[in-house]
Order: structure tokens, then C-alpha cells, then sequence
């Protein structure tokens, strides 16, 4: 983004006050096993007017880094499930503000109608940056069962195709930790994901937060969470085997202290990023005894 515009540009996350097909009834009731979305959004039980949000998270952006442009990013639930003169009213509201470039839409690879993916592909070609995020979380159809999530992996070939067919770039989600998975499904999903083409990543460490059926099978001792030292590796794996010109969006994830249950190294962001970086740049020496520039960051505190 810095290349691209010359400065920096940050997401602020939206909550637009949708809903989702697997908690409204349409495809289930109570959502994925690991789903509580106040751990990973803003104002989830009662978002503020987009406008407003936007404003907020200027003012924590300005506050950390003076950023003056922002993708605005409709994180919460199912962004493109509903009609579409609401889903288009509520994008050119963001897309209204002089600050914001573009947009980046959070939703399931069940959930693109060819009128969405027009109306995102149309925003693109009148410069906007768009950035369609597919939550898989994993390519395995009895995972995605086990979890309850509504949909199969074919599901996000055809969100793929559909939307590389508009020139959309997609970022794809992946869980890793998920019940009854080890390394080689986190890889092998990875490596589908890698085959049907793909522009950026995200990587999240399944952690468990209150209100949830995974909290429940913690509880019962159903559920262990991975160690930060084998996330690390794990993480460090996938990143390595990930082609250079593929964007890692993100490499873990955090939930407030009042919802966390475990793992408790999930609350610290900063803590996990650097343990990776560590781990690739220790990698990367050892393989070619030089000083390492697979990510040319500091670790930061």
C-alpha cells in the first residue's frame, strides 16, 4: 500500500449491523463453534452509524501512526448477505469519506451473488482498492462440519473463480489450531488454497472466548488449544511455503481479557508477531548464514 500510494494507508473496521446465513436460519442457528464476534469486532452489539465509526478509528490510527488514508473494512458477520441497494448504500457511505481508498468486505464464500461481486468489480474499476476476505478457515469439508460452518470447501472454489473472473483480489482465511486438524491439514489447506490463486492471507490461531460452543468443549476437556511455541512453527511453515508475491494480511489474532478463556497468549499480539518474525529470520541464517531479509521489520513491542 505504501508503494502503491505513496503513504500509509490502515483498515478501520466496521461493523454495518448484519447478520449471518448460519445464525439467522437460513443455513443454521448459533453460528460457528468458535464464533462469539465480539472478540474480533467494534461496537458489536451496538455499531454507531458507519460514518461514526470511521471517525473513531481515525482518531485511533492519527494517535499511532498519523496514517491519513484508510480502507474501510466491513468486518463484522456476513458483508455482502443482505439486498443490495442496503449493501451498496452502506459501501458508498464509506466510500464517500475523501479519506478512504477503498474498501475491504468480510464474508463467506457462500454468500457473493453475481450482482455483489459486479457491484465490488464496478468500485474497482472506478479506482477504489477493493479486497474481498473469504473466510475458509480450512479445506477440509469434515472440519468445516465439525465446526458447524454452513458451507463446503467447493463453496470457495467457485467464490474464487467468480471473483478472479472480475480481476477482485481475494485474501483468504485459515484457522489453524481447529479441532481434530494437525500440521498436515493446516498445510495441505494452505497449499489448495495456494492452487486456486490467491492474492493475500490471514492466519489465526483458534482461541476459545466465552458464549461459545468451543468454550464449552474447552470446558469438557474436548478441546486443547495449541502452545504459542508450536503456533509459532506452524505459522513460520505456512509463511515459508507461501510464495513471496502473496500478502500476508495477518499472522494471529487477539479477543479482549473479559471474553478470552485460552489460549491466554492470545492477548498479546506484538508478543506472537515477533516470536514468528524470530523463528524466520533464526530460519533464514541458519539456512544461508547472511543476515536474513525475509521480513524487513524491526520486532516491535
Amino acid at each position: 500500500m505504501l508503494q502503491t500510494y505513496g503513504e500509509r494507508v490502515h483498515k478501520i473496521s466496521l461493523n454495518a449491523n448484519l447478520t449471518c446465513p448460519n445464525r439467522d436460519g437460513t443455513k443454521g442457528i448459533g453460528g460457528c463453534t468458535f464464533c462469539n464476534n465480539s472478540s474480533f469486532n467494534p461496537d458489536a452489539r451496538k455499531p454507531s452509524t458507519i460514518s461514526r465509526q470511521l471517525e473513531a478509528g481515525r482518531q485511533v490510527i492519527e494517535k499511532r501512526t498519523g496514517a491519513r488514508k484508510y480502507l474501510a473494512y466491513f468486518q463484522a458477520y456476513t458483508n455482502t448477505y443482505g439486498d443490495l441497494q442496503q449493501l451498496k448504500s452502506l459501501y458508498d457511505q464509506a466510500l464517500s469519506e475523501e479519506d478512504v481508498i477503498g474498501l475491504s468486505i468480510g464474508t463467506r464464500p457462500d454468500c457473493l451473488p453475481e450482482a455483489i461481486l459486479d457491484l465490488l468489480a464496478d468500485y474497482q474499476e472506478k479506482g477504489f482498492e477493493i479486497w474481498l476476505e473469504l473466510g475458509l478457515q480450512s479445506a477440509f469439508d469434515a472440519t468445516l462440519k465439525r465446526i458447524n460452518r454452513g458451507h463446503d470447501y467447493s463453496a470457495y472454489r467457485k467464490a474464487v473463480y467468480q471473483a478472479h473472473a472480475r480481476q477482485l483480489k481475494v485474501c483468504t482465511h485459515l484457522i489453524i489450531g481447529l479441532p481434530g486438524e494437525n500440521s498436515r491439514h493446516f498445510e495441505t489447506s494452505l497449499q489448495r488454497v495456494l492452487e486456486e490463486g490467491v492474492e493475500g492471507l490471514k492466519l489465526h490461531p483458534l482461541h476459545v472466548v466465552k458464549g461459545t460452543q468451543l468454550a464449552r468443549q474447552w470446558c469438557r476437556d474436548e478441546y486443547s488449544p495449541l502452545s504459542l511455541e508450536a503456533y509459532v512453527v506452524i505459522a513460520a511453515n505456512l509463511i515459508e511455503m507461501t510464495p513471496d508475491d502473496i500478502i500476508y494480511h495477518r499472522v494471529t489474532a487477539t479477543a479482549s481479557a473479559d471474553i478470552l478463556l485460552a489460549p491466554q497468549w492470545c492477548s498479546k499480539k506484538w508478543h506472537v508477531i515477533n516470536a514468528i518474525t524470530k523463528e524466520l529470520h533464526q530460519r533464514q541464517l541458519a539456512s544461508h548464514n547472511k543476515t536474513p531479509n525475509l521480513l524487513r521489520t524491526d520486532l516491535v513491542n
